[in-house]
């Protein structure tokens, strides 16, 4: 396989869904440049990166805070999501990582954690026909706090019935990477595109 698992006894897989089960961080930074292009807001790739894993509606505001203008988070956190959801057609798997499902699938509880919606997460995995693979979606919205804190993990290993500390998660951001680490849970860092 092309992405190691760390030794252990795992009770169950967790996986992020964009940039880790879906080749699709490409697609959401145009979904970005298309929707903030009408309101003159410039959001560079390289932050958008760093950004992985945050919520729509969080990177909105922040970028209201940091360019001083005043966005309408919710609206614009929906445009970007219909924009995204309009270019899921063209969305390939990551390489590596559908292995692991399908090696997981049956033999272990699997779920998705993502800093997405329940709505996106769903589009995405449908069109990778996939959603059927995984028992539980934690989704933006269904915690209290965002990546890189821990509530998004816990949650997805109290919902898989498993001990956090015989989770493996499958994250390619460093947000992802602190939450599981910081939930007790051993991670696997997906490689970005560039790096594949």
């Amino acid at each position: 396989m092309l992405l190691q698992v760390p030794d252990g006894e795992y009770q169950a897989y967790l996986f992020d869904c964009d940039g880790t089960i879906t080749d699709s961080m490409p697609a959401h930074y145009l979904a970005w440049q298309a929707t903030l292009a009408e309101w003159g807001c410039d959001f560079p790739e390289e932050l958008f990166y760093a950004w992985g894993g945050r919520p729509l509606a969080d990177i909105v505001a922040s970028l209201n805070e940091q360019q001083g203008l005043a966005m309408p988070v919710h609206e614009v956190a929906a445009r970007q999501e219909e924009m995204f959801r309009a270019g899921l057609p063209s969305i390939k798997g990551v390489p590596g990582v559908l292995e692991h499902i399908e090696d997981a699938y049956g033999r272990l509880p699997i779920g998705v954690v993502s800093g997405s919606t329940r709505l996106s997460v769903t589009a995405s995995l449908e069109a990778l026909n996939l959603l059927d693979r995984f028992e539980v979606l934690v989704c933006a919205g269904e915690y209290p706090r965002p990546k890189p804190f821990p509530d998004a993990y816990l949650r997805g290993a109290e919902l898989l019935g498993a001990d956090p500390a015989k989770c493996l998660v499958f994250e390619d951001t460093e947000l992802g990477v602190q939450a599981a680490t910081a939930a007790g849970m051993t991670a696997v860092r997906v490689p970005p595109p560039w790096e594949r």
